[in-house]
């Protein structure tokens, strides 16, 4: 959740917070939860209500990717998963929401399906495209693996 929260906040500890106030609300709502196998979409529904609470209220901070303080990079692994992470900032909210809920908190399609109320279709279409936009930015950025020499 806390993964989910910073993708649309920006800011860790308010994502923290976030986190923090969506199990205590799923704590105190979980008899409205229909069925247990709907659990995860559900949380991750309160997740981004609070998140977008916490937006309207002006509570989070936009970061440019460009603009992040300077990471000392130890070797070229380090290298590329600072790229990624720049790559996935750099896309809109709801592009790195989606790849936030498939490829770090291993969401599958049809649960993004049921958290953001789209088809499966529609997922697996918003995925592919966000996935090219990070492909090209790497590849804007020298660092797909046919760019990248190891010392």
């Amino acid at each position: 959740m806390v993964a989910l929260a910073y993708s649309m906040l920006a800011d860790r500890d308010l994502a923290e917070d976030a986190a923090q106030e969506v199990f205590a609300i799923a704590c105190r709502d979980i008899g409205s939860l229909k069925s247990k196998e709907r659990f995860a979409a559900w949380l991750a529904s309160i997740c981004r209500n609070i998140s977008r609470q916490m937006l309207r209220a002006g509570k989070s901070r936009e970061v440019a990717p460009d603009n992040e303080p300077a990471i000392v990079r130890r070797d070229d692994m380090e290298d590329r998963r600072e790229g990624i992470r720049r790559a996935v900032w750099s896309l809109r909210v709801p592009e790195r929401e989606l790849i936030v809920m498939r490829y770090f908190d291993g969401f599958s399609q049809a649960q993004i399906s049921e958290v953001l109320n789209i088809s499966s279709q529609a997922v697996n279409g918003r995925l592919v495209r966000a996935k090219r936009k990070i492909a090209k930015y790497l590849k804007r950025n020298g660092l797909t693996g046919d760019n990248h020499e190891k010392s």
